[in-house]
């Protein structure tokens, strides 16, 4: 058979592992990168559209005990109360305009007795792991802007711990932080903006920029498309080979030499000599 050759255990692998990985690139790798494009493109939505906003009260955003959603994020919330330092924790290993640095996590206690955590801005260590002097929140009633932020999560899930006569916390939870201070916390913390009571130096917004998904996207689907072309001209150059360097055709078959004519012209001649030799 001209296509027998597809048969031969090493094409059918080939065949296999290829329509695997194009399936691979089409339902898994490709989707992914889009939607990691439109997660990005939703969050620099949500940011411009927090800079052009004005504050809204925040039992107007969330509902009392709620969790906050993706949608929410970085909309900006007013609220007042008074902030609890006695539970006050950093946290751990940061990184803010490229550089290290700690963030401040402070609760505050809103006037209907609920109460937040509040990121009052970050500061910069010193002798690497040391957090420097900064300024204490005020004591008594302010009124606060800031954020919304959900809630980051460990994946080792670990509690807070003491250093440098500092509480800290490896990511930026509020349940985490809640248990560890033995203070109830809603769901989701809330960064500062600028000038504001008790506030450190703020966190900067997150660069709006697309980033690579999309062009990563493409290539998976580039890739998925290209791979099975490769295949394909694999199987066209085998069907045109008539034999392989044992002398055998695809199928296993002999194939006989075809002679050349330097071999023919040698047959001749040699015949001729025999002639005149024979005559002589």
């Amino acid at each position: 058979m001209r296509f027998g050759f597809l048969l031969r255990p090493g094409w059918i692998g080939l065949i296999l592992l290829v329509g695997v990985f194009s399936t691979i690139c089409f339902t898994v790798l490709a989707p992914w990168q889009f939607s990691r494009h439109t997660e990005t493109q939703e969050r620099n939505e949500a940011v411009r559209a927090s800079m052009r906003a004005d504050p809204q009260p925040l039992n107007e955003v969330l509902e009392r005990g709620s969790p906050p959603k993706e949608s929410d994020e970085w909309t900006r919330v007013s609220f007042t109360g008074h902030y609890l330092p006695e539970g006050e924790t950093l946290a751990w290993q940061r990184s803010v305009r490229g550089e290290p640095a700690f963030e401040v996590l402070t609760p505050f206690r809103m006037r209907n007795g609920e109460t937040l955590l509040v990121d009052r801005g970050f500061i910069r260590p010193v002798q690497s792991t040391r957090a420097p002097d900064y300024s204490a929140p005020p004591s008594g009633t302010v009124h606060l802007t800031a954020r919304i932020r959900l809630n980051e999560h460990d994946s080792e899930n670990r509690s807070l711990f003491r250093h440098d006569g500092h509480r800290w916390t490896y990511a930026i939870n509020s349940n985490t932080v809640g248990n560890g201070v033995d203070v109830p916390l809603r769901s989701g913390y809330f960064t500062l903006v600028e000038n504001q009571p008790g506030g450190l130096e703020a966190i900067p917004l997150p660069r709006l920029e697309s980033g690579p998904y999309f062009s990563y996207a493409m290539q998976w689907i580039i890739f998925g498309i290209m791979a099975p072309l490769a295949v394909v001209y694999l199987i066209y150059s085998e069907v045109r080979s008539p034999r392989d360097g044992s002398g055998k055709n695809r199928d296993g078959e002999a194939v006989p030499k075809k002679k050349s004519r330097t071999s023919v012209s040698e047959a001749i001649a040699a015949e001729e000599r025999q002639e005149r030799e024979n005559t002589g």
